[in-house]
């Protein structure tokens, strides 16, 4: 049965998961088995407990507790549930609740890049991208249009911070994802290397001389393909793309030269998925 708990100090230690740990004390690379990641939100933490993962502690809005928090509150056990006014909330956390509802769990065990890409068709690569909105909404396409899994350079953001895995809407717990490679120097001539010895030609999105159309027939018929997605602004690295079997262009209109990462990932998914 769980535990409410009527906040009345914010200070109290056990609201630090809350508040006032960082996300690399949370992650707690010491001792992975000990990391927290927080979900934030009815349907992500539902996803997140529907995946297997084990939750810790809730925090939610007082309304919540006889409404959309009900059926989580059931389904999470005897864990706290730490609740208050929205006002008070926010006070706690400094911003205010996406639904009213986060839930501290603990992360679960990562996969390999070898377990991602084993028997997978199309994979999406994520190089040194860090903006978590855009994490987010690259794994929601990701899942929906057509990728087997995702990998991620060690320089990218972590798809497990609130703000990713909530614009993912959950699917971040169920798409397979790995990091590939554990310290920057092992990308991208080690990755790379990896996924050609998995049987992937790499295709990457890039605007250069060489680049080809996302519709080339070629690139449908490769058996294995992963497709590479740079930062940010700058795109990705002369290095990755130098290496790649392919580089590709999403052929614009109106003199728009590019589109956000997040958005391309979504029109390349949906072009190049195994049909």
């Amino acid at each position: 049965m769980a535990r409410i708990i009527e906040l009345t100090d914010i200070t109290a230690p056990e609201l630090d998961v809350f508040s006032r740990l960082t996300e690399a004390q949370l992650r707690n690379k010491r001792e992975p088995e000990k990391g927290i990641f927080i979900a934030e939100s009815p349907k992500v933490i539902h996803c997140a407990l529907n995946a297997g993962l084990v939750p810790l502690a809730l925090l939610m809005e007082r309304r919540h507790l006889t409404g959309q928090g009900a059926a989580l509150i059931e389904q999470c056990g005897g864990i706290p549930v730490y609740t208050g006014d929205s006002a008070l909330l926010t006070q706690l956390t400094g911003f205010t609740l996406s639904r009213g509802i986060l839930c501290a769990m603990r992360r679960p065990a990562l996969l390999s890049a070898e377990q991602v890409c084993t028997g997978a068709k199309r994979i999406a690569v994520l190089e040194n991208i860090v903006d978590p909105t855009n994490i987010g909404a690259i794994f929601r396409s990701a899942a929906a249009l057509g990728m087997d899994g995702v990998l991620i350079t060690p320089s990218c953001g972590d798809p497990l911070y609130r703000r990713a895995a909530r614009v993912s809407m959950g699917t971040v717990f169920q798409i397979p994802w790995a990091r590939i490679g554990a310290q920057s120097a092992d990308w991208p001539a080690a990755g790379m290397a990896q996924l050609k010895h998995w049987g992937f030609k790499t295709a990457a999105l890039a605007l250069t001389d060489r680049s080809v159309s996302i519709d080339d027939p070629q690139l449908a018929r490769e058996e294995k393909l992963a497709l590479l997605l740079g930062t940010e602004g700058d795109g990705l690295t002369d290095h990755t793309i130098a290496a790649s079997d392919y580089t590709v262009r999403i052929p614009m209109l109106h003199g728009v030269d590019s589109l956000n990462v997040a958005a391309a990932s979504a029109v390349a998914f949906w072009e190049l998925r195994v049909r």
